[in-house]
């Protein structure tokens, strides 16, 4: 098997976020499931911090993608920036199964619903909360600081955007490591 990992992600890691794809009755062919980015951005901590993401499309101009996340699993902190008199990525969130709790600037919303590990409460600044279940989605503009938590049962978000330049992202979390992957 070929999956883009990074080398801190163990087999058993990616067969739980192969199973939220399965629940979610999305079908993921085999060869995509071949090509999934696993990541727990460098921290090591990848039930806490990381995704699972299948990149269907990403062109000059579009960009399709499924993330999975397992059970209160987060994608941290990160804004897509301008680069090089392009602008940064614009990017529409559809919640296809599960629960997301989506956090963007904003007033900060009372009691949410998110659980960030104690290590991690400095390396999160935005808590307006949006939550999106299935069918419910949000539109982000570039250059917006946001991150996402899946629910309890773990998330599959679809992922429908303007190019994704990845290795672009600025993140909160100065110790994030993000790969890049070619597609």
């Amino acid at each position: 098997m070929d999956i883009k990992k990074e080398a801190s992600i163990p087999g058993c890691q990616i067969e739980k976020i192969k199973e939220i794809y399965k629940k979610s009755g999305i079908y993921i062919r085999p060869d995509e499931f071949e090509k999934m980015e696993i990541t727990d951005f460098g921290l090591g901590d990848f039930f806490s911090i990381g995704l699972g993401v299948i990149i269907y499309v990403n062109t000059e101009r579009v960009c399709a993608k499924e993330l999975a996340m397992t059970p209160y699993q987060i994608c941290p902190q990160h804004k897509h920036p301008h680069i090089e008199g392009r602008p940064g990525k614009e990017e529409t969130f559809r919640c296809r199964w599960g629960e997301v709790y989506l956090y963007v600037e904003g007033e900060a919303s009372k009691d949410i619903k998110g659980i960030i590990p104690d290590k991690y409460l400095q390396k999160f600044s935005v808590f307006h909360e949006i939550l999106l279940k299935p069918g419910d989605q949000y539109t982000l503009q570039p250059d917006t600081w946001h991150w996402f938590e899946g629910g309890p049962e773990g998330a599959v978000l679809s992922e429908f955007s303007t190019h994704s330049f990845d290795e672009g992202d600025i993140f909160y979390d100065e110790d994030i490591e993000r790969m890049a992957v070619d597609n």
